[in-house]
């Protein structure tokens, strides 16, 4: 544990409160596609360049919060092995499955707290200290991070959990661990697979400090425009309390507590007060005592901030998203400014609702405050693009409306990153049973100028 704190506060000195420092990952990607001259059609202008548009803390934080943010932000670039004993890799409890070695590994674009990077840390990950996995087809170095998850058992059953890239067999901290990758070959050829990627977790504070009501109310208000334009939509629910849930690809996770505790054990293995249960019981896989992420008793951080030095890692997990900034657009242009019109009067806004305003809050300055997420929470049928995994009352064809706010310095599109061109994104909202058909049909019957002004507004966020 010394080892680690101290790799952790010497990573902590080097990192900026803002965060803004780290580059704009795929450099010559972010410097934006130019219309080619015999193009008769939009095009999308690719990822914006200059400083990443987030990766801060939240405005009006008091210099004590401030400090939180830093030391949980630091936290979050943890890397995890099995026991924490390599050097750099000072977390405790990867695997026995795992998907990546750390958070900041998939949420790293456009700053840490984002979405796919451009160069696919899993590639590297595979053989990292003598691990022996192969990597997946779908898995590639220019390609998005990605989880999987099989649709059914073998049985026919509905399975649609996620299926572990990845095993600790052949390291160097996990002598005598012999279990297999699972046969993502087989499940590809029987249709039996399908991929996420992370969703960006900036400003996700925000969105977990709305109100059900607001969010309701919100949604209402277009009730009439998503009536015409056959859009519908319904909020998934927690099956305790009845609340909204809101986090995750079908807004499944109802904090972001419960998000960050399932994603320490499911994309790395590493146990944890929320999760504390092994995913793979396999003895001879098994070198820490659970839950391997705790309460610690004692201070061995000595960062700055003891509110993050008494929490585990969950919890640092949690807080450094609650108080991440959401993304700042780019100043405004006349193509952008007739891009947001255009956007809002082909429907694009009844699911990707412009703003929503936050409950009193705990934290300073945060309360009552009005943030534009461009997301209504809710779910919606998007026709050929269901995935066939149902979490809690999101069906198979629903996703959640996915937040736009800085998607103009995002690399890859929709639930599985199948593309990096946000045309192609827009279009293939449309199919048979999407509630999208009508707004995209509105979308390409805009004038060439303004589908392409929709494009530039989008870059902008």
């Amino acid at each position: 544990m010394t080892e680690r704190m101290t790799a952790l506060r010497a990573a902590g000195r080097a990192l900026t409160l803002a965060l803004v420092a780290i580059p704009l990952a795929g450099a010559a990607l972010a410097q934006g596609l130019k219309l080619p001259p015999h193009s008769v059609g939009p095009v999308d202008p690719g990822p914006r360049g200059g400083a990443p548009g987030a990766g801060g803390p939240l405005p009006g934080l008091d210099a004590t919060e401030q400090q939180f943010f830093a030391a949980v932000a630091n936290r979050f670039l943890e890397v995890d092995s099995v026991t924490g004993q390599i050097a750099g890799e000072d977390g405790v409890g990867l695997g026995p499955r795992f998907n990546l070695n750390g958070c900041s590994g998939c949420h790293a674009q456009p700053a840490v707290g984002g979405s796919s990077p451009a160069t696919n840390p899993q590639v590297g990950v595979a053989k990292l200290d003598g691990a022996q996995n192969t990597v997946p087809s779908f898995v590639t170095l220019n390609g998005p991070v990605r989880e999987a998850r099989f649709i059914r058992n073998p049985d026919g059953t509905p399975d649609g959990g996620v299926h572990d890239l990845f095993v600790i067999t052949g390291r160097s901290d996990a002598q005598g661990c012999n279990i297999s990758q699972p046969n993502f070959a087989q499940a590809i050829s029987q249709k039996n697979i399908i991929f996420r990627i992370p969703t960006p977790l900036f400003g996700g504070g925000q969105i977990e400090n709305t109100t059900d009501a607001s969010l309701e109310n919100d949604a209402d208000a277009l009730a009439s425009q998503r009536q015409v334009n056959g859009i519908s939509g319904n909020f998934n629910h927690s099956g305790n309390d009845g609340t909204i849930t809101r986090f995750g690809w079908k807004a499944q996770n109802k904090s972001l507590l419960i998000f960050a505790g399932e994603a320490y054990n499911v994309e790395q293995g590493v146990t944890n007060e929320g999760f504390p249960n092994e995913r793979d019981d396999t003895p001879s896989c098994q070198f820490n005592a659970t839950p391997e992420d705790s309460t610690p008793l004692v201070n061995a951080d000595n960062s700055g901030s003891p509110a993050s030095d008494f929490s585990s890692d969950i919890v640092n997990f949690a807080a450094f998203i609650r108080l991440s900034a959401g993304p700042t657009p780019a100043t405004p242009t006349a193509s952008t400014t007739n891009g947001e019109a255009a956007f809002n009067n082909v429907g694009c806004n009844l699911c990707h609702i412009t703003s929503h305003t936050t409950n009193a809050s705990v934290f300073t300055g945060q309360s009552n405050v009005t943030f534009s997420p461009f997301s209504d929470i809710e779910l919606h049928d998007m026709g050929a693009l269901a995935d066939h995994v149902a979490q809690g009352q999101a069906r198979g064809v629903q996703f959640r409306s996915a937040p736009l706010w800085g998607v103009g310095q995002r690399l890859f599109f929709l639930h599985d990153g199948r593309t990096s061109d946000l045309l192609q994104a827009i279009n293939d909202h449309a199919s048979n049973g999407s509630e999208a058909n009508t707004v995209i049909q509105n979308f390409r019957a805009l004038p060439v100028s303004s589908q392409q002004d929709i494009l530039n507004f989008l870059r902008s966020l």
